[in-house]
């Protein structure tokens, strides 16, 4: 026995069909540009693939994960890569988070400030890093300049420093992805019911009391989104810490993207930086997860 199939069941499939040519003009360069590099790189994490080699590439499992749990220099990368991470994430927000509420507030010229407070998201990583190691110049740059002049000392050579080198990146980052924290907040700010604040003034509550009854829980979502994706962002920087130190001094400023980027383009280890990268997303998403479920569970408390 058939059963027969209504006109609205065949409009839904219709409309179904209509739907998928609608999205598949984004999902092929997706699948083509994403998911495809993403799942040859996992093959190739298992494979000794090296550049200018004339034999056939061979699979050999999980050797080189097995070599990763001995490379010393790639958990220091790991190390730093935490470092930078976690240096760049938290100021980032806090910043932000005062420059977002003082944005909110019926300032003279709000609008302009607003402009130039999204001037760094707006440039380029390679432009930032030229403008910062001009700033930094031992000799003749801004801020050595400026410590001369005020006459606190001649001045560090802030970028080569051992002890100098990876705080004065962590600036940069700062400076560089403050923005884009601030114009996620501030839409935040800007969603909270202003009754709400109102009402809470009217029962006499402070400043302090109605942003920490008021403003900061119905900002927390958006500040678990914007800082968990401030993390996964800061920690696979590449191009802001190449131009500024390529990974010196010594190593001092080697991050994992930094890292693996060597041990491919440079060594010519196919194989083994994309062990890396698939060591590092692991280790990342398992800390992330951590993060995100400890974050969500102090919010239903």
């Amino acid at each position: 026995m058939t059963t027969a199939i209504t006109p609205q069941a065949a409009r839904s499939a219709a409309r179904q069909r209509g739907a998928w040519f609608l999205v598949l003009p984004a999902l092929i360069p997706i699948l083509v540009l994403s998911v495809g590099p993403i799942l040859y790189g996992v093959g190739l994490a298992f494979t000794d693939a090296q550049s200018g080699r004339t034999a056939a590439t061979q699979w050999v499992g999980t050797l080189n994960f097995r070599d990763l749990l001995h490379d010393s220099l790639f958990w220091e990368s790991f190390r730093i890569g935490l470092v930078w991470a976690v240096g760049v994430t938290v100021p980032q927000f806090v910043l932000a988070l005062g420059l977002a509420l003082l944005l909110d507030q019926n300032l003279r010229f709000r609008w302009l400030a607003r402009a130039l407070a999204i001037i760094p998201w707006a440039m380029p990583e390679v432009v930032v890093g030229i403008m910062w190691r001009l700033v930094y110049q031992p000799d003749a740059g801004i801020l050595n300049e400026t410590l001369r002049d005020l006459g606190l000392g001649e001045g560090h050579d802030w970028l080569t420093g051992l002890a100098t080198a990876l705080p004065a990146v962590i600036v940069v980052g700062v400076w560089a992805g403050m923005p884009q924290t601030t114009v996620a907040l501030l839409a935040g700010l800007q969603n909270t019911p202003r009754e709400l604040h109102e009402a809470a003034a009217m029962d006499g509550a402070g400043a302090w009391r109605r942003f920490r009854t008021v403003t900061w829980p119905a900002l927390r979502p958006v500040a678990l989104a914007i800082t968990a994706l401030n993390f996964i962002w800061n920690f696979n920087s590449f191009a802001l810490v190449y131009v500024l130190t390529n990974g010196g001094p010594g190593g001092r400023t080697r991050l994992p993207m930094l890292f693996a980027y060597e041990e491919a383009f440079r060594y010519g280890q196919f194989g083994y930086a994309a062990a890396m990268g698939c060591a590092m997303v692991a280790v990342i998403s398992v800390l992330l997860a951590l993060y995100l479920v400890g974050r969500l569970k102090g919010g239903d408390e």
